[in-house]
């Protein structure tokens, strides 16, 4: 009989020295945590998260700082305008100014509040309809499911930004009525993302054991339903913050968004039109804010769909596995 060799009587050894002891218990594997360690690593996702703390960190302290240094974002002043209105980026003026004399990086600073503003409010209303809505149209099916999602397909039906537009000049110009419009017409995809998400859970086990114990719709909804179908939602609401501030800005470019002297990204732009040749940088600052920001907002949701992903994780548990036999190969 062939005697082991050095390296199996090591690995025999180590065996015989664990046998017998209680292995620690494995740690808890939550879809979020490991979402959150997997998002870690996707260094787009990284900078992007980092980028709209900045500016959400910049827009909400300007108050404190901004004016101070950069002069304000609405008023000017008649008697220097002559001498301050156009001016190139210098130390001074970092991004430049307009023609009446104001700084174009201050009043890009406070129309970031603007861009945000709507930006979350307008998906936090659009989400809680749809939500609601497609909650409803595929708990229930039936009639409401075909209520529901022929009225999503009458909105979707129109020009998204003409819709916006004319519901606009019906209640009205100004930054609530902004999000509000924004908001109101944006439920039917995230709705019709929803219902697909409870389609495919809700005929799942837990949930007819949570029916057959007497739990009430709203509570197999909650507690069994919604946790188990939120990933696909967030993943799309991050990215729809992009997209409402991008609808924000293709707004107030038409003059239907917010009201100046507030200012606005979209009307940023707008004004800079009639300078391009000779101050091109009062389109190129608001420009490049709004392709950062709707950039990082859409990094970041790519990141968050690839880190839910329920495939992922299983992949990452076999290559760990994988990993585990090919360090201790006699454990076995």
């Amino acid at each position: 009989m062939q005697e082991p060799s050095p390296t199996q009587r090591a690995g025999m050894a180590a065996k015989a020295e664990t046998k017998g002891q209680v292995k620690p218990a494995a740690k808890s594997r939550t879809l979020w945590g490991d979402a959150f360690k997997r998002l870690r690593k996707n260094k787009l996702a990284v900078l992007a998260v980092i980028w709209i703390i900045f500016v959400a960190l910049v827009a909400l302290t300007a108050d404190l700082w901004a004016q101070d240094w950069l002069g304000s974002p609405t008023a000017s002043d008649s008697t220097l305008m002559a001498t301050t209105s156009l001016l190139p980026p210098s130390a001074e003026h970092p991004f430049g100014t307009d023609p009446l004399g104001r700084d174009i990086l201050v009043r890009v600073i406070y129309g970031a509040r603007v861009s945000l503003s709507v930006g979350i409010m307008a998906t936090a209303i659009s989400t809680a309809i749809g939500l609601i809505l497609g909650a409803i149209a595929a708990f229930y099916g039936g009639i409401w499911d075909t209520i529901i999602m022929r009225l999503a397909d009458v909105f979707l039906a129109f020009p998204y930004i003409l819709f916006v537009v004319a519901m606009i000049a019906v209640i009205g110009q100004s930054l609530t009525n902004v999000f509000i419009a924004i908001g109101i017409l944006g439920w039917p995809s995230i709705a019709r993302v929803f219902r697909s998400a409870i389609l495919t859970v809700k005929e799942n086990d837990y949930v007819d054991a949570a029916r057959a114990m007497g739990a009430s719709d709203a509570r197999i909804i909650a507690r069994h339903i919604f946790p188990n179908s939120v990933a696909s939602i967030v993943v799309y609401a991050t990215m729809n913050i992009g997209g409402a501030i991008l609808t924000e800005s293709s707004l107030s470019f038409l003059g239907m968004g917010v009201v100046p002297p507030t200012p606005s990204w979209g009307s940023m732009i707008q004004a800079g039109q009639a300078y391009l040749e000779t101050a091109p940088w009062m389109m190129i600052m608001p420009g490049l804010a709004i392709l950062s920001t709707v950039l990082a907002f859409t990094l970041l949701g790519a990141g968050l769909r690839d880190a839910l992903d329920v495939k992922m994780k299983d992949a990452e548990v076999h290559e760990e596995e994988v990993h585990k036999e090919l360090r201790h190969p006699y454990d076995a």
